[in-house]
This record gives C-alpha cells, sequence and structure tokens, in this order.
C-alpha cells in the first residue's frame, strides 16, 4: 500500500552526496552541481530547517590534485590524497555558501569517534552547538588517519550514524543512480524502479551490486545497509539521483523521486549507540530459556542463562549476546569483565557475592542497556 510522502514538518535533514555526483570521470570536480546541491541546501537554511552536509569527494579531488591515474591501492597515498583534497573540497563548500551567506563548519570522524561512548556525546554536543549557532555542519570521514579497523568503509553508514547522533527527522542520500531497482539497471534493461521500501529483502539485497565508480568505496548494497539502520532509527530515507533537477526541494516538496524506505522502529539515541555506533568486544552465550526471556518477555540477562564467554571485555563494554542456535540475538552493555562472567555463568544472583566478593548488579546486561536483533 502506498503511503503519501509529506515532509513538510521535517526540521532537521541529513543529506550525502557520493563521490561519483561530484566529481567527473575526468576527475575534475563538478562545479555545477556542487554549485546546485549548495543553493538548494542554502534554501532550505534559509526556511528554517536545520541542514547537515556528509559529502564524499576528497579522496577523488586529492587523487586529481596529485596526478594520479586512478586511485590509489596504497593506503598511504590514499591517506595523502585525502589531506590534499579535503582542503579543496572544503574550501570550494565554503565558497559556495559564503555565496549565500551560509557559515559552514568541517567536521572529520572516525569509526573510533563514535564507538567511545564519550567522544559520541562529545560529537553530538558539538553538532547541536554548531546547528544552534545557525552554521551547516559539512561532514567527512577522516581519511587521513582512519585505518581499516576505524573506517565507516562509506559514507552511507556514516551518514546514517550521523542521522542518528542527531536525531535527524530525513536523511537523503543522493547517488548517481535514481533510486532501488529491482535488478541492476546498468545490466538490465527492464529493471524497474521500487517507489517504496518497508522492509529490505534478502532479494534486494542479492540485487544490489559493489561500487558504482573508480572513485568511489560505496554502492547500493552500502545504501541498504545505512537505509536499513535509519528505518532500525526510526528515519525516512530517501534515495534519489544527484543529477536530478532541484532533487533535494522536490524531495521536501513530497514529489516522488527515487526510493522512500520508512521507518520499522524508533530506537532511542543511546540504543542506536549500542546497536551501531559501539565496537563489540565479546560474545556471551545464552541458552534457549535465556533467549525466549529476553526476545519474548523483555528482560534483562541473568547469570543463570549465560552457557559460554567469548573475548576480554570489561565492564562498560559492549557485548553480543548469542542464542543457543548460534545466531545473535541482541547486544548490550555489560556490567561485569568477561572474567567475572565466565566464573558465576549459569549461577542464581544469589551467588554472585559468594563468587566474586561482590555484587554490583544482578543483571550482566541490564535491558535498559539492551537492543534486540532487528
Amino acid at each position: 500500500m502506498s503511503v503519501e510522502r509529506d515532509f513538510s514538518r521535517v526540521g532537521r535533514v541529513v543529506v550525502k552526496v557520493g563521490s561519483s555526483s561530484l566529481i567527473y570521470p575526468t576527475g575534475r570536480p563538478n562545479l555545477a552541481q556542487m554549485e546546485n546541491l549548495v543553493r538548494q541546501l542554502a534554501d532550505l537554511h534559509n526556511q528554517g530547517r536545520q541542514v547537515l552536509l556528509v559529502t564524499s569527494g576528497a579522496i577523488g579531488v586529492g587523487v586529481h590534485r596529485l596526478g594520479f591515474a586512478r586511485r590509489p591501492a596504497d593506503l598511504p597515498e590514499t591517506q595523502a590524497a585525502a589531506a590534499v583534497g579535503q582542503g579543496m573540497l572544503m574550501h570550494m563548500y565554503e565558497k559556495f555558501f559564503a555565496e549565500y551567506g551560509v557559515t559552514t563548519g568541517q567536521v572529520l570522524l572516525t569509526r573510533e569517534d563514535l564507538a567511545d561512548r564519550r567522544r559520541f556525546l562529545n560529537a553530538r554536543n558539538t553538532m547541536y552547538a554548531l546547528m544552534r549557532l545557525g552554521v551547516v555542519p559539512v561532514i567527512n570521514e577522516n581519511d587521513t588517519v582512519a585505518v581499516e579497523e576505524i573506517k565507516f568503509g562509506d559514507n552511507d553508514n556514516l551518514a546514517a550514524l550521523v542521522a542518528g547522533l542527531v536525531d535527524a527527522d530525513l536523511m537523503i542520500l543522493l547517488s548517481d543512480i535514481a533510486g532501488l531497482y529491482d535488478a541492476d539497471p546498468r545490466h538490465y534493461e527492464q529493471a524497474c524502479l521500487i517507489d517504496q521500501v518497508t522492509e529490505i529483502t534478502p532479494a534486494m539485497e542479492d540485487a544490489a551490486g559493489g561500487a558504482g565508480t573508480g572513485l568511489g568505496t560505496g554502492g547500493m548494497a552500502t545504501k541498504l545497509q545505512a537505509a536499513r539502520m535509519a528505518m532500525h532509527f526510526g528515519l525516512v530515507t530517501v534515495l534519489a539521483r544527484a543529477g536530478e533537477k532541484d532533487v533535494v526541494r522536490r524531495v521536501l516538496a513530497g514529489e516522488k523521486l527515487g526510493t522512500v524506505f520508512w521507518p520499522s522502529g524508533r530506537l532511542e539515541n543511546k540504543k542506536r549507540w549500542i546497536a551501531y555506533g559501539s565496537c563489540v568486544s565479546g560474545n556471551i552465550h545464552v541458552d534457549g530459556g535465556a533467549a525466549r526471556a529476553l526476545l519474548q518477555k523483555g528482560k534483562s540477562l541473568l547469570p543463570s542463562g549465560i552457557t559460554r564467554v567469548e573475548g576480554d571485555f570489561e565492564m562498560g563494554n559492549t557485548v553480543c549476546i548469542i542464542g543457543p542456535d548460534g545466531v545473535e540475538i541482541a547486544r548490550g552493555i555489560v556490567n561485569y569483565t568477561a572474567a567475572e562472567v565466565d566464573r558465576i555463568k549459569g549461577l542464581q544472583t544469589g551467588e554472585i557475592f559468594r563468587v566474586l566478593g561482590h555484587k554490583d548488579y544482578d543483571e550482566v546486561v541490564h535491558r535498559n542497556n539492551m537492543v534486540l536483533d532487528a
């Protein structure tokens, strides 16, 4: 059943634009498209809406400036290209936004910044301060220092995490493709555009391909990952083609452009961080009774249902909770260390003090600090 697109009340929007939409195949920046996008965002800003821009393109711009024929495979050279390109990219955004009287602020993030709860809250506070001051945050991954262990992997997922970080109302993913199709339109002429999505199915994931260009890292698969994350957060996502005339304005006006992904739930901010922002430090395996108590009754995890512990986590770390079939059923913030959980597994709460010599909590993971697998 079709749902009416009504974004008239959207007050805070995150717009993400990819490298393929900002850079020509020659490697030079697409200034016309950048200026067109900035004009639309500046107009939203003038309407009193809060706008955050997540932009790719630093590496692509740097690749051309450094005279590389293609994106380097070598990590240090890729980071060098990012260092050169980020300054150039930000300069162009500052220039375009300034023409419309809008101030911008550069924000560079890594996965590690959002995985640490204190740094996550600092990033959130900074974003809110920028918006309160009327500044448009221009956000990118900090590719000059990010390595594989802390990379977001693409700016689609970064955009979704930022949208969750600031409690956005809408996320718009701008790409070189018009939306989600039932097959890859680059290879199948009969591929049909999907107008709206309420559930991301395995068939949709199978149809998603890899990166679209040599300058980008994302593809349809990463856009589906980002959309699923936003759906879980309770946010609406629209995937549309960046080159479409006045695409942002028309999306906000409710026109049927691209594909809209409707929310499937509403996680509070802390649980968004547990589910998607924090790094998992270990696994706790539980029996069938504990799994049912968590999934069906909304209970906390007690020691009596724990069968096995994996990893070397500390109190306050995030852990995966694994059901008896080996599938993750939840993740949450643990109240005891791995060694302590291993010692009290299978025991009643009344035995915790006898075994450990202290008992700060009855629960190994409290339900308020737990997110069930979506």
